[in-house]
């Protein structure tokens, strides 16, 4: 029975990048020896075991076979006798299928310390078409080694787009697929992520929405970069250098997806893009089933984030019908996050990265005035029911005229 380090973990020691995550891999072992040893079974569909005492994963050395359709559809096959470089075989890339012993002595039959130092990611073997969640996984990694200088081999891209085409994709289950797609966008750069599964063609598959953004014109004038595929790019840039939350990175993806319905007669004006958007916002979170956070903010940054941009144009009383649309007295936490991506979408211009954009503070002062209003003088006056609710209205518009006047003055 060996043990040895695999996979990521192998990865970045030899990136010289921070190890957390560590999978091993045992050879010549039994799921009766390793559970004869104290080892805690965890695995559905393939033996993994957890150990006794640190809690770390430990499998089976396994091999695996196409058996049907998506992520799932693969019989494995653990033995005493599978090799370590059979269970390296089947995995997705070359940097991910080397493994080391105690020593740190490595083993890499597929070359994957040569594509490390070339920064290549490139596929292990042809049974990489048969899983297309692997698609969405190159496309992660390419996001988070982008800065290191990493690209995707050509013959790997090949691969990628032949699954695209395959419709396998379709198989994905939304869980997966969100679990990919989240992680990719919290990378340090995210929208690495999307231009490779654009150019592979995953995107026109997974998110058509995003994918017909590309080759729409916008005023030159607004948008410099005018394309309004790269402009979302851009801005996806831009809230990972911001290091935003998931929620805000999501929001950013999806908040011009109105301007994909625009009719070419009307280009390049999106009259009403903030509208017509939200079904497409809405049929995308479904799809991914995206966490309910994630859902309400890109359907708000959708339908108001020309408001976020207009902030010191708008009437009190659009103001006001804002801020109540974000619930801030209960949840303002949200309307900061729905401040940080209108700053997004406004840096993410071409040439207009390092704008101030004073309608963030401007935002902020309005909530904290419309906040500001107690409620127990309406309540000692009497007011109450719907009565107390129109009364608090009407004051929070009064204190919104007064702070408008005096920001604006």
């Amino acid at each position: 029975m060996q043990v040895y380090k695999v996979g990521g973990a192998v990865r970045d020691r030899l990136l010289g990048l921070p190890v957390t995550d560590v999978d091993r891999v045992v050879i010549g072992a039994t799921t009766e020896e390793m559970l004869a040893q104290g080892f805690r079974p965890v695995g559905a569909d393939f033996p993994v075991f957890l150990h006794p005492k640190t809690g770390e994963e430990y499998a089976l050395a396994r091999t695996e076979r196409k058996s049907g359709r998506g992520y799932g559809g693969f019989t494995f096959y653990a033995s005493p006798e599978v090799t370590l470089e059979e269970d390296l075989i089947r995995r997705d890339l070359t940097i991910n299928a080397m493994a080391e012993d105690d020593q740190l002595n490595l083993t890499d039959p597929y070359h994957g310390q040569r594509d490390l130092e070339a920064r290549i990611l490139r596929h292990v073997s042809p049974a990489f078409a048969e899983d297309p969640l692997r698609v969405l996984r190159v496309a992660r990694f390419a996001a988070r080694y982008a800065g290191l200088g990493f690209t995707v081999a050509d013959e790997t891209m090949g691969l990628m787009r032949q699954l695209s085409e395959s419709g396998e994709l379709q198989a994905l289950t939304a869980e997966r697929s969100w679990k990919e797609i989240s992680r990719a966008l919290l990378e340090d750069h995210p929208q690495v992520f999307i231009q490779v599964l654009r150019d592979c063609g995953a995107l026109k598959e997974l998110m058509p929405e995003v994918d017909a953004l590309f080759g729409v014109p916008q005023p030159e004038t607004h948008h410099p970069e005018i394309d309004t595929g790269l402009h979302t790019l851009s801005v996806l840039e831009q809230s990972a250098l911001h290091k935003q939350p998931l929620t805000v990175r999501w929001a950013c993806l999806l908040h011009d997806l109105g301007k994909g319905l625009t009719p070419e007669e009307e280009w390049p004006r999106h009259i009403a893009h903030e509208h017509t958007g939200l079904k497409l916002i809405k049929a995308v979170n479904e799809r991914f089933k995206a966490p309910k956070d994630c859902q309400e903010l890109a359907l708000l940054v959708g339908q108001y984030h020309t408001h976020g941009h207009r902030a010191l144009e708008l009437k009190a009383s659009t103001l006001l019908e804002l801020l109540q649309s974000f619930d801030i007295y209960r949840r303002p936490h949200r309307f900061e996050e729905f401040i940080a991506a209108c700053e997004m979408d406004a840096r993410g211009r071409k040439g207009l990265e390092q704008r101030s954009y004073p309608q963030a503070d401007y935002l902020r002062g309005a909530a904290k005035a419309a906040r500001a209003v107690a409620v127990q003088p309406l309540l000692e006056q009497g007011f109450k029911g719907p009565e107390l609710g129109e009364a608090l209205k009407r004051e929070r518009l009064k204190a919104l005229k007064a702070y408008k006047d005096a920001a604006t003055a």
